[in-house]
């Protein structure tokens, strides 16, 4: 008798921990669910500003960078600048991280984790050559905004969503001068992954106004863009508001 009401207990505790299970798995269900939706319905896609790739008198940029974010909607202005050593590089955070933060913008940085922490930017960008994912969010702290290229490589991808990215960037989508891409990435990239993943997209690589649209439809919360901005034939400002415009009628 002992022995049955034992395999008994056995087989009710086995069942409390199936229901439990199944539990959680409806609640995270649920989350995921709701996640989706506010994707669908309250996100817009908006405007990620990459600097130019070089900046000869950052403290003369400044207000040309004042001017261009006052003229439309923008999420984030990534300071891009390769080859330049620690103190030119602080000398241009200096310059243009309060311009960029006192609107209510993040201001990322570049490729250097150390030097976003030390300089107070409110994250990094870092590629698949730079420092790793996980190394950047130990240095910046888990308050900080890391992104990742992903290139056109899904695999890439999902490892930097598992191990927390906060946005995950594919690209280049079309001929760009400003970043070598092996091969340009397909626009239902973007569309796989906003169909699968809750972590944001960035889309990169020679993106303009008169080509975006592709990208807004298939998903991408954001658009990053430096040449399509910088070298806009009527200038910078006109350059974000048209992206503005395309992208307020354009709402999810």
């Amino acid at each position: 008798m002992s022995f049955l009401l034992s395999t008994m207990d056995s087989a009710l505790l086995r069942c409390d921990r199936a229901f439990e299970n199944c539990q959680r798995a409806r609640e995270a269900c649920e989350v995921v669910a709701k996640s989706l939706l506010i994707r669908s319905y309250h996100y817009a896609c908006r405007l990620y500003l990459v600097t130019p790739p070089v900046l000869r008198n950052p403290v003369s940029f400044a207000a040309i960078l004042a001017a261009t974010l006052d003229a439309g909607d923008i999420a984030c202005v990534q300071l891009r600048l390769k080859g330049e050593d620690d103190a030119a590089l602080l000398w241009t955070i200096e310059a243009l991280r309060p311009i960029v933060q006192s609107r209510g913008i993040a201001f990322l940085l570049n490729d250097r984790p150390d030097l976003a922490l030390l300089s107070g930017c409110d994250g990094v960008h870092v590629g698949q050559n730079d420092m790793s994912y996980v190394e950047s969010r130990h240095l910046v702290g888990a308050d900080s905004i890391v992104g990742v290229t992903c290139s056109d490589s899904r695999h890439l991808a999902m490892v930097a969503a598992e191990q927390g990215a906060d946005y995950v960037a594919f690209g280049a989508f079309f001929p760009t001068a400003t970043k070598h891409s092996r091969a340009l990435a397909p626009v239902t990239l973007i569309q796989w992954w906003t169909e699968l993943m809750t972590v944001p997209c960035v889309a990169i690589g020679g993106i303009t106004p008169r080509n975006c649209e592709p990208l807004i439809q298939a998903g991408a919360d954001f658009l990053a863009v430096s040449a399509g901005v910088w070298n806009h034939p009527a200038g910078p400002e006109a350059a974000v508001a048209q992206f503005s415009t395309i992208l307020g009628a354009g709402q999810r």
